[in-house]
């Protein structure tokens, strides 16, 4: 590596970073950035955009605050895998299996690879629909369009991932590519909210105030929700309870969702790739900073600000002026309507035994509960690039929704096969080797080709529910395990954190650990079965991990 020039230029940039100014080194070191950029590609997914939507139509601006602190969440664990590969100089995964647990190494791996082949294919979809639906809508309706849509981005993303296998600058050429696509993203969603907020329809007193938490987001509904609720006489407490189990599922879930347990093992191997090592640690951070917090947030930020405008606590694009629920709204209204009338215990309802009876009994719904029905309806990009478009224009809303919302979607995509790559290598322990990361970067992106049958009703959920619990259970572990292994000895020797910076960073870590694992908690416990099993899992592993931590503490 030491003969690498590129190397070399990089080495003389940080030991001139050590002794400039700030603004030097702010220039040097995002010159340097690069595996921090990977992760915003990661996590600026379809994830991402349906979970900001929600949140603008829950609560308007002012759930604001909740996904900057997410992602906080997961740049701490970020920061930790960095500081332990960087001072190890080696893979995590061969230093979690000698100094706390093989089977959590294992356990890592294997999460880390059903979470790209399961949702790959979801990212697949997204990327489809936005051709179709807003790129170019004259494909609408056709029945091929999705399959060479599917091809067209294996192939590229394929190609894409070969070039970073090739290594040196294929690797910086890779990493361009993908700051130019999460720059595209940010770029376009940035944009719609520049032109709300310009337009007067916003104030940029209310986005402000969206960014200071209050701790009634947790029991309580927003002011106007809660008025919609008291207009439904008997029925405000159901309503009340509907909208704060919402509110605090998606505070829960981003807490414990920022960062992916796929993410986790893309870092370490992202680093090494670079040819990072100990002198790297502070870039690393920065890195992090840059590359996924300040994309993520600005992202995800602007679409709950353009979500909460266009949907927040209106019933206009779900109800028709005729009364008539509107056509493409009728799946996500019937799903808000069901909810309610199951926790109401309506007789009628239950009784209802075909899709013609349920129709009736939610047709006879009183307005007010059908107003907050419709309020709570869940929305996707589509249908907020129609209610921009008095705003942009018809070309302009679908050019600038689509154009962001494809590049968030090819971005996941090749990062699930990069990622995936990793993984398979990390399995076999051939982490350098060509043919195994070339296979395990196809799995993901093969797969995604059959997205039109895969993500689509009952196999989409006979996928969705393990995968998830799986991704769920292992979030808290690696928390746990960087937590562990930031306090051992026999793992990190004389790079240790000693003194304040070890009281830092296990405050920090017990922080980021708590709020994954009630996070965690919370999820599996929605989930039935499924969710048992993985709490029982998830004590199992932690278990497994305290148990071989203090086993092999002192091991050198």
């Amino acid at each position: 590596m030491s003969e690498d020039p590129t190397l070399n230029a990089e080495d003389a940039l940080l030991e001139e970073a050590q002794s400039c100014g700030t603004l030097r080194r702010f220039a040097i070191f995002s010159k340097l950035s690069g595996p921090g950029w990977l992760q915003g590609a990661v996590t600026l997914g379809g994830g991402s955009l349906a979970g900001a939507l929600f949140l603008g139509v829950l609560a308007g601006p002012n759930l604001l605050w909740l996904q900057p602190l997410a992602v906080i969440c997961g740049i701490i664990l970020l920061g930790a895998i960095g500081y332990v590969t960087l001072s190890t100089e080696r893979q995590p995964v061969d230093t979690i299996s000698q100094h706390v647990s093989p089977i959590l190494a294992i356990a890592w791996i294997l999460g880390t690879i059903v979470a790209n082949l399961v949702f790959g294919v979801p990212q697949f979809a997204l990327a489809t629909s936005t051709v179709v639906q807003n790129l170019i809508p004259g494909l609408h309706d056709s029945t091929v369009a999705p399959w060479i849509i599917g091809v067209v981005l294996a192939i590229v993303g394929f190609l894409v991932v070969r070039q970073y296998e090739s290594g040196g600058s294929g690797v910086r050429t890779f990493e361009l590519v993908l700051k130019i696509l999460v720059g595209v993203v940010v770029a376009s969603f940035l944009a719609v909210a520049v032109m709300i907020i310009g337009s007067g329809q916003l104030h940029i007193g209310s986005v402000l105030a969206g960014f200071v938490p209050s701790i009634s987001q947790f029991t309580e509904p927003t002011a106007p929700l809660a008025e919609a609720a008291a207009a439904t006489g008997a029925n405000e407490g159901i309503w009340r309870g509907i909208i704060a189990d919402q509110q605090r599922d998606r505070i829960l879930a981003a807490a414990g969702a920022a960062v992916g347990i796929n993410m986790t093992f893309l870092l370490p191997f992202t680093l090494l790739r670079r040819g990072w090592g100990r002198r790297h640690r502070g870039l690393a951070i920065f890195d992090l900073s840059l590359g996924l917090f300040v994309p993520f947030v600005i992202a995800t930020t602007c679409l709950v600000i353009a979500a909460g405008n266009q949907f927040y606590n209106r019933t206009d694009d779900v109800i028709g002026k005729d009364g008539a629920i509107i056509a493409n709204m009728v799946g996500s209204y019937n799903a808000s309507a069901d909810k309610f009338l199951s926790i109401q215990g309506s007789d009628a309802f239950q009784a209802a035994d075909t899709a013609e009876a349920k129709t009736m009994v939610r047709a006879v719904l009183p307005d007010s509960d059908r107003r907050l029905a419709a309020m709570l309806s869940a929305r996707d990009a589509g249908q907020l690039a129609r209610t921009l478009q008095p705003l942009l224009g018809k070309t302009g809303a679908n050019l600038i929704f689509g154009v962001g919302v494809f590049a968030m979607a090819v971005s996941t995509i090749i990062m699930m096969g990069l990622m995936n790559a990793a993984a398979l290598g990390a399995l076999f322990r051939k982490f350098n080797d060509r043919k195994v990361f070339l296979i395990g970067a196809s799995m993901p992106l093969i797969l995604g080709i059959f997205a039109p049958v895969i993500w689509t009703g009952a196999s989409r959920a006979a996928l969705a529910i393990p995968a998830s619990v799986t991704a769920i259970t292992l979030g808290p572990i690696a928390y746990f395990t960087f937590f562990l292994l930031m306090n051992s000895k026999g793992a990190l020797g004389e790079y240790m954190p000693k003194g304040g910076a070890r009281w830092l960073w296990n405050g920090l870590m017990a922080f980021a650990l708590t709020m994954a694992t009630l996070a965690s908690i919370w999820a599996l416990n929605s989930k039935g079965l499924p969710g048992q099993i993985g709490l029982v899992g998830l004590i199992l592993l932690g278990i497994f991990g305290f148990a071989g931590f203090i086993k092999r503490r002192n091991v050198s």
